[in-house]
């Protein structure tokens, strides 16, 4: 047990991210500490070129700048599918047409009411632009995309995000978006609860007139099993918890669970719920192997996740 000291952390001047993540190994601190120990999980994932590498994360995450450090991953290559919720569409697209703005967890919410602005977290967000601006763009898009399928109206969530992300080639800001890069990567998204946002209100709103426009979820869990069943390995950066992070490592289950998984949380334990479950809980269910590489970092990944792509960026 005694093996290895602790180590005071040397601040350089003009010091690297990843300088400062090798600092945190021997630093004995502690979130610092596993962070770095799931950076090298993760290298040593996107370094495998047998595993299928998953990335899932929740909506919010988009409303904030973070969406540009998620953005540059897709765009590197280092993930081979994504799993995330319908409103992660809602922020990815509106932003590309509307701003989002700076605020306070500590705002006057009654005020913002008043003012048509919602917020969420410390991000305001106009009404005009989220709702208004997503069913202006995305029902001519949805009606596009409908008579281009003439003959075949089932679509499954994976293929929606292909058709919405090529649809945006002629968008002035389209590099902004996650979904632009995936359709161009081949990266697929899949979204298993696809109603339960602004972009599943348009889908429902569009059916209400074309009632041959149907969401078929069994063709993503076809492609999901495909994909799985024929990797040697799995791997996973689950960032949140939720419905992406339990349709990811429900999969894997199906593989007899992951090799590699980092996850990145704010949640608690304490209440059973699968947000603030750790990554050795998932063991037990056989969604991750009991030899896997493994780390659960606390912490919020506006802060993680732009220094562990920082010093993936330096290693890779």
């Amino acid at each position: 047990m005694l093996n290895e000291r602790v180590k005071d952390l040397k601040i350089r001047k003009s010091m690297t991210a990843n300088e400062l993540m090798k600092e945190f190994e021997d630093m004995g601190g502690f979130q610092s500490r596993e962070l770095a120990i799931g950076t090298n999980i993760l290298e040593r994932m996107i370094r495998d070129n047998q595993c299928l590498r998953m990335l899932s994360f929740p909506a919010c995450l988009l409303a904030t700048g973070l969406r540009g450090v998620i953005r540059e991953i897709v765009k590197r290559g280092w993930f081979d599918l994504i799993i995330t919720t319908c409103g992660a569409l809602d922020h990815d697209l509106a932003r590309i047409w509307k701003p989002y703005y700076q605020g306070s967890f500590d705002m006057d919410d009654r005020e913002l009411h008043r003012e048509n602005i919602y917020r969420l977290g410390s991000v305001l967000i106009p009404h005009e632009s989220y709702g208004k601006i997503l069913e202006e763009r995305l029902q001519p898009m949805l009606e596009n995309i409908w008579k281009d399928r003439s003959e075949e109206k089932g679509i499954s969530t994976s293929e929606l995000a292909y058709e919405i992300g090529r649809r945006l080639e002629k968008e002035k800001r389209k590099e902004e978006s996650i979904l632009y890069w995936a359709f161009k990567k081949k990266v697929p998204v899949f979204i298993p609860g696809p109603t339960d946002g602004s972009v599943g209100s348009q889908l429902w709103m569009f059916y209400q007139l074309h009632k041959d426009f149907q969401l078929d979820l069994l063709m993503d869990e076809k492609q999901l099993s495909d994909l799985i069943w024929k990797a040697k390995r799995l791997g996973g950066l689950i960032i949140g918890g939720g419905i992406s992070k339990h349709h990811l490592i429900w999969w894997a289950q199906f593989k007899e669970g992951l090799d590699y998984a980092v996850y990145l949380t704010t949640a608690q334990e304490w209440n059973g719920s699968l947000s603030g479950a750790k990554l050795k809980e998932a063991v037990s269910w056989g969604k991750i192997k009991e030899d896997a590489k493994k780390k659960t970092v606390q912490g919020d990944a506006t802060v993680l996740l732009p220094l562990i792509v920082c010093a993936l960026i330096d290693r890779l």
